[in-house]
């Protein structure tokens, strides 16, 4: 299989002279009347300091070649041998964990859309020869009323900003929710499966013969992609790849994912 993603810590993908110099001087306005306060360590100067960048923590290799999860021998990983996705393959960039699962928790808890911008940025960067390899981005979509109770979906943020660094146009009509779902978090890997199982939609019969990769912000168990992905396939495109931001922390032993107790403290620390 053609190989679609590099290591997290290669360079990001340029903009050109005109589009860099425009976000510039609109970011350089906003931040004159606001000025950003890093999300990961609270220092005043952007929204995701240079310091909790190099801070993120690159999924460690080897990996299972199908979700992504790492292996001690990189070979397809019993959970996929016993649940298999319906993806060529899903890959994170990064650990769900120190300044970058503060930054995530921002973007979906907080309303700090601004993060989108560089975190969306580390997704892009992961990525090689895009353009050769996808022809649509689609991200994971939220249900109608939890979009309208967060006022934005993550999902499409960080997709947004793939797209406009990369080239690969995005296509966030492709997929809808089909019915409202629990919240993943609170779910066991059997449970995360049977709760998402037929909650999407595929609405967009011009994908077929495609190369699309989907993208959402957190992998733990990979249900959502996958079932957003069997709605896909139902179009007919021709591959249909995973990337998301941040790979939780979770054991298929477990009966509860670890990213619970995680996203608690969050909400926690929110309220």
């Amino acid at each position: 299989m053609e190989r679609l993603w590099s290591t997290p810590d290669a360079p990001p993908v340029p903009l050109s002279p005109w589009r860099e110099k425009l976000l510039r001087i609109g970011n350089e306005a906003l931040d004159l009347i606001f000025p950003p306060r890093c999300v990961g360590c609270g220092r005043v100067g952007s929204w995701f300091c240079d310091r909790c960048m190099a801070a993120v923590e690159p999924v460690p290799e080897p990996v299972c070649p199908i979700c992504g999860r790492p292996t001690p021998d990189g070979q397809i990983c019993p959970f996929c041998r016993s649940h298999p996705l319906h993806l060529n393959a899903v890959r994170s960039v990064a650990l769900f964990k120190g300044p970058l699962r503060s930054a995530i928790h921002a973007l979906k808890y907080r309303g700090r859309k601004q993060v989108a911008v560089p975190l969306g940025s580390l997704m892009a960067s992961y990525l090689t020869r895009p353009r050769e390899s996808l022809d649509v981005i689609v991200p994971v979509p939220l249900h109608p009323d939890r979009e309208k109770e967060r006022g934005y979906n993550q999902a499409a943020l960080l997709s947004a900003e793939v797209s406009r660094r990369t080239g690969v146009p995005m296509a966030p009509g492709v997929l809808a929710r089909a019915r409202y779902t629990r919240p993943q978090v609170t779910l066991s890997a059997r449970e995360r499966m049977e709760n998402v199982r037929g909650a999407f939609e595929c609405n967009d019969r011009k994908i077929a013969g495609k190369r699309v990769m989907l993208v959402d912000d957190v992998c733990t168990t990979g249900a959502t992609m996958d079932a957003a992905a069997q709605a896909l396939w139902k179009c007919h495109p021709e591959h249909v790849w995973g990337l998301t931001l941040a790979r939780a922390v979770w054991e298929p032993t477990k009966s509860i994912p670890l990213e619970l107790t995680i996203v608690r403290e969050s909400r926690q620390t929110v309220a």
